[in-house]
């Protein structure tokens, strides 16, 4: 039986590390990548409320994604640090390769590979592997959710 009380405490918990490390990473010019600022555009064209919505919305998605592991976990009866840095990378995985080039589709305010520049300000595509926002990113998406499983793996 999953522990929802223990999935979303750590899950919380595990979201803010992961949103630190990729932030971290934008700020010492690692990564341009600016999550909460890509997820409040898809609800809002203010660029300054987008950063406060998009955190609050990557922070419940990072929830929901807790509730899967510790399905996960519980589905394979198996709970540690090892299995959880391994479904991280998966995830990250996932996110890189899948996630990320199909962003511009359902994306209202980001450009697409397919589209050229207009006069409106548009966030760049993040391309496969988010490569568009740095050749570091694809290292510290993976890092990021590697530590989220980790987190999830150690605490769930």
């Amino acid at each position: 039986m999953i522990n929802i009380s223990t999935a979303l405490l750590w899950g919380f918990f595990a979201t803010l590390v992961l949103s630190t490390i990729v932030r971290a990473a934008r700020e010492y010019g690692i990564s341009r990548m600016d999550i909460p600022l890509m997820v409040g555009l898809m609800v809002t064209p203010d660029r300054d409320r987008a950063r406060m919505y998009g955190f609050l919305i990557h922070l419940v998605n990072g929830w929901i994604l807790s509730l899967l592991y510790a399905a996960f976990f519980t589905s394979v009866g198996l709970t540690t640090w090892w299995l959880g840095i391994l479904l991280g990378l998966a995830h990250g995985i996932f996110v890189l390769v899948i996630g990320m080039p199909l962003l511009p589709g359902m994306h209202p305010r980001m450009a697409s590979a397919a589209n050229g520049p207009d006069p409106t300000r548009r966030l760049e595509p993040p391309g496969f592997l988010a490569l568009n926002y740095g050749r570091r990113t694809p290292i510290i998406t993976l890092l990021a959710h590697g530590v989220y499983g980790f987190i999830l793996g150690v605490f769930y």
